[in-house]
């Protein structure tokens, strides 16, 4: 056997490209091969920025005599966790099903069928406290297996029907219909949230410290929501813990203050040392929320114009260092950078007193120099050689904005001499999809129109690289899709970025190809009156994963790093009934929506975007339709529509129609008798009579309707 991961479309799987082991990717072909030879499989699941992955590359899988017994006595598979989550899901489960606390780099040990037995974590070259080496775990599963097969076996039978049990419990059952979503449980669920906040540090719980980027959006919405559905003064409890969070993670080393967007998480509980690692999926989230909270107002907490300019440095940093010359975004920037010769984590972001001081004293800075230094908190005395994030960790006075926006070009050109971390370029669907939405949103949000630039770009290519017209795939790299068809969260998450599009441009082909991919997913992963993940049927380079759950089918209705598939897809379903009238997609949403009580009991954390969902089909629908030839009356009136906050509200625009139209909510819609555009604003299934101004528009919207 060779090593077979040169040309993967992952990142993550190349740079294990030239490692001496006889690495395979994820399929059945694996499999297959570890059943002729009769050995297990080892499995190796990690991610291109993971910090801990490329240390156990560089003791382990870069060793001769670690390589040589893998390729001996093992059929060795490396997995990408962001190609293939749902393999992580199962296999992630599994280790901690057996005791293990979880995380990357994952290792687990396999059956040649795919049923694991033993699973773990980081393992070093040479034993630790309480921890064996990765050589003696390798000799250890050996000598079980070919020792002790029979017990294997059974472990893994028992492990895979109990996986199976726990993964078909969550599947949700669409047939047995749904309650109305109730407002007292999303109230309920905000008064939840409250008591997980930091009072001191801002964010939910302790470290290590993630952006709750689904529940902040459930928070906007619900602070946008009528009053009505705020009962008990939530609406104001939701807008202060929004904006204390999101004050919380813009003014620290989180948010990366010269070049914009945010770290995957913090270190520390005070938000002061980021894991350096830059992810789409977390900053495609945080654009649109931002975005949102601009169209919200802000609170005193953290107000609009501070929102404004993080929103704007972040989609310019999203642009900048993700977009991809053949459209689209990269997956993600590594933790990981060179400094001194060394790689270590953060290196491209940090900076001494003395490097700060001679970026801008060269320039002619005199005493901003001190000034910066004392502004972003970098250690004097004896400590100035100390590198560290640049943050102020306080709201700027305008001052100190100034002198900030004063230095950030030159500073961030100095900063462009080093060498950057690495890129994992492969694009994914969904979090592409979540992207398109983000800036769709922010465009009009932010006054920036070339945002929709790139915007359309990205569904451009995913429209026509990753869409085939019958089905999706998950992964693209230098244009070129290959892989395993896209899953649940793929195809809700580029229906919901392609129905933001639409709205943001009247553009007809987003609509179509949004329903489109409903279409396809409703087809594809509601069988028997479930809901899954994963297609219904079996599907090449799945057999594993179905194996390792002794065939169950799989749901993760839990929000993760991004939201979840179901969530996602009862989004758009709603926003799809909005503009179609069509039931069917509202009943179905419904029934998704039916599960949301299950969830917030465990934890609202883990429900965070089927909560907004939820909020928005209290909300809504609210419907604008905006009709006339394209030109500035049109702008205004889409302007006017688009800055509206509130969480059930869908917009179409587009060219009068005296007759049925693509859009069924632009049918028999016509324009003023001058040609001068009109808004047709529905609520509740009633029409008001059409408006010509965005001053009377504004006021339809905020009387909802």
């Amino acid at each position: 056997m060779t090593n077979r991961l040169a040309g993967q479309a992952s990142a993550y799987l190349r740079q294990h490209a030239e490692n001496p082991v006889d690495w395979q990717p994820y399929g059945d072909d694996a499999f297959a091969e570890a059943a002729r030879r009769d050995v297990p499989v080892f499995i190796s699941i990690g991610y291109a920025a993971c910090h801990w992955c490329h240390v156990m590359a560089h003791e382990s899988f870069e060793d001769a005599l670690t390589a040589r017994e893998l390729n001996d006595r093992f059929v060795s598979v490396k997995v990408d966790r962001e190609e293939r989550p749902d393999v992580d899901s199962v296999y992630m489960a599994a280790c901690q099903t057996l005791g293990e606390q979880g995380g990357w780099p994952l290792s687990v040990f396999a059956l040649p069928d795919g049923r694991a037995f033993y699973a773990g974590t980081y393992f070093p070259p040479r034993p630790l406290p309480g921890r064996p080496s990765f050589r003696q775990v390798l000799d250890a599963v050996w000598e079980a297996w070919t020792e002790r097969r029979d017990g294997l076996e059974g472990q893994a039978a028992a492990l895979a029907e109990g996986l199976g049990g726990v993964f078909s419990s969550q599947l949700l059952d669409l047939d047995g219909g749904a309650a109305p979503v109730e407002p007292e449980l999303l109230s309920e669920a905000v008064s939840a949230l409250v008591r997980l906040e930091d009072p001191e540090h801002g964010g939910l719980g302790r470290a290590p410290k993630f952006p709750p980027s689904p529940v902040l959006e459930f928070l906007v919405r619900h602070a946008a929501a009528p009053a009505e559905e705020g009962e008990g003064g939530t609406a104001a409890v939701a807008r202060g813990l929004a904006g204390r969070t999101l004050a919380a993670m813009c003014r620290s080393a989180l948010f990366d203050a010269l070049g914009g967007g945010f770290a995957r998480y913090s270190v520390t509980v005070d938000w002061s040392l980021p894991h350096y690692e830059k992810m789409l999926y977390d900053n495609a989230q945080l654009l649109r929320i931002l975005a949102h909270w601009v169209r919200l107002g802000g609170s005193d907490e953290f107000p609009a114009d501070e929102a404004r300019a993080a929103a704007a440095l972040t989609a310019d940093w999203m642009v900048r260092e993700l977009g991809l010359p053949e459209g689209g975004f990269a997956s993600s920037l590594d933790a990981d950078s060179e400094r001194d010769g060394r790689t270590v984590e953060g290196g491209y972001y940090v900076w001494t007193r003395a490097e700060l001081d001679a970026a801008v004293r060269t320039a002619g800075g005199g005493d901003d120099a001190a000034r910066l230094a004392s502004l972003f908190g970098l250690p004097a005395g004896e400590h100035a050689g100390k590198a560290a994030p640049l943050h102020a960790g306080r709201a700027l006075g305008p001052a100190e904005r100034e002198l900030v926006e004063r230095w950030r070009g030159r500073l961030l050109a100095e900063r462009s001499r080093r060498t950057p971390p690495a890129r994992d370029d492969k694009t994914v669907a969904g979090w592409n999809g979540l992207a398109v939405a983000a800036l769709a949103d922010a465009a009009w949000a932010l006054d920036r129109p070339e945002l929709l630039e790139a915007a359309r770009g990205a569904a451009e290519l995913l429209r026509t690289v990753h869409w085939d017209g019958a089905r999706l795939l998950r992964v693209s790299h230098a244009g070129s899709a290959a892989g395993i068809e896209g899953l649940l969260a793929d195809y809700a998450g580029c229906a919901e970025g392609a129905f933001a599009l639409y709205s943001a441009t009247g553009e007809e082909r987003w609509y179509t190809w949004a329903e489109d991919l409903l279409a396809v997913a409703t087809d594809r992963f509601v069988a028997d009156g479930l809901l899954s993940d994963g297609p219904a049927e079996e599907v090449p380079d799945t057999a594993g994963v179905r194996a390792a759950l002794a065939g169950a089918r799989a749901l993760d209705p839990y929000d993760a790093e991004a939201p979840s598939g179901a969530s996602l897809l009862a989004g758009a379903l709603l926003t799809h009934a909005a503009y179609s009238g069509s039931a069917a997609h509202r009943e179905l949403a419904a029934s998704i929506l039916g599960g949301l009580q299950r969830l917030v009991a465990q934890s609202p954390r883990v429900a965070g975007w089927l909560l907004a969902v939820a909020q928005g089909a209290l909300a809504g629908p609210l419907e604008v339709a905006i009709v006339g030839a394209p030109g500035e009356g049109r702008r205004r009136l889409l302007a006017e529509a688009l800055a509206s906050p509130s969480p059930g509200l869908v917009v179409a625009v587009g060219a009068p129609s005296e007759g049925e139209a693509r859009v069924p909510l632009l049918a028999f819609r016509q324009a003023a008798d001058d040609g001068g555009a009109l808004a047709y604003v529905c609520r509740d299934f009633a029409c008001r009579l059409p408006v010509g101004t965005p001053e009377a528009l504004r006021d339809l919207i905020a009387a909802g309707g």
